[in-house]
């Protein structure tokens, strides 16, 4: 059960390592101009693999519970489904429901594990094999993976690198499950956060937040929900942006306190954020110099004011 490109590993290991009965995704959705409804990643990879597919609009109810139970699954896998199991899909595999998680449970239980470990400024998240419980990301856990956050990763850079460690150490689980079988080990309920699902207004840049924070969220939130801030009464994206050495400014947060040929210096709740990379809405994205010229920017003008 998946549905995004986070998915596809994890269903290639499956097919390699077991006989996989049948593929769960979420309902291809309208996008582009025409709102074509494209097939979702997981479905366009159970296709490439000739398996069954199913696409219900809800899991709950009797349609999906009963398609699922004709294939008789030993295994439930899930991963980056996008909905809650009910507890009568969890009880259908002979041996377990399992996910594959992106992050080092119990930290970041939820929708968006992989943005939140950048916006916290972890060093290292990873792949976590757990067993499904009817309590979000709280069941045991069968294995774990470590992977670290560079600088410079992005929500879209480490994504693909977690699907690619997800399908190894599904691989793994997998492996070991049919020798000795995998150990679980309780999740600490004292040491969980959690990753709540992300909306557009996530990105809305809160000048009051310390730079370094909000160079951060840029990087958490590429490709999706971006950051962005009003100049005047139009849109800007912040596509790249990095906190800046000077570390003491007195301007009201959101002033551009700087402009120069490699950024635009902007004033926060704590430090000075460069911005890199700017895009006015309906307009293709400009490194900073040429952005400020084209808008006539000037020290002490601000952004959302």
């Amino acid at each position: 059960m998946g549905t995004p490109a986070f998915a596809v590993p994890s269903l290639e290991a499956l097919v390699t390592a077991a006989s996989v009965v049948g593929v769960v995704s979420q309902p291809n959705k309208p996008r582009g101009r025409g709102l074509t409804a494209a097939a979702t990643p997981i479905a366009r990879a159970a296709a490439a693999l000739d398996l069954p597919l199913i696409q219900p609009p809800t899991l709950r109810g009797h349609e999906a519970h009963d398609a699922i139970g004709q294939w008789e699954p030993d295994l439930l896998v899930v991963a980056a489904y996008g909905k809650l199991l009910p507890d009568a899909l969890l009880e259908l595999p002979t041996l377990a429901p399992i996910n594959v998680h992106a992050s080092l449970l119990p930290r970041h239980r939820g929708a968006a594990p992989i943005q939140s470990a950048i916006v916290a400024g972890d060093a290292e998240t990873g792949i976590t094999i757990m067993r499904i419980t009817a309590e979000l990301d709280a069941g045991d856990m069968l294995l774990r993976r470590t992977l670290p956050i560079s600088d410079d990763d992005t929500g879209a850079t480490l994504t693909a690198r977690l699907a690619t460690l997800g399908g190894s150490a599904l691989a793994e689980a997998l492996a070991a499950l049919q020798r000795d079988g995998l150990e679980p080990e309780p999740q600490d309920p004292t040491s969980a956060t959690y990753a709540p699902r992300l909306e557009r207004e996530n990105g809305h840049i809160d000048w009051t937040e310390p730079a370094d924070l909000i160079a951060r969220k840029v990087r958490a939130f590429t490709p999706w929900p971006s950051t962005f801030t009003a100049l005047g009464k139009r849109m800007v994206k912040i596509v790249d942006a990095r906190a800046a050495r000077e570390s003491v400014v007195e301007d009201t947060p959101g002033t551009i306190v700087g402009i120069d040929d490699t950024c635009v210096r902007v004033a926060t709740g704590s430090g000075t954020l460069a911005l890199v990379t700017l895009q006015l809405e309906g307009k293709k994205a400009l490194p900073a110099p040429a952005f400020a010229r084209g808008q006539r920017l000037v020290v002490g003008a601000r952004f959302d004011g």
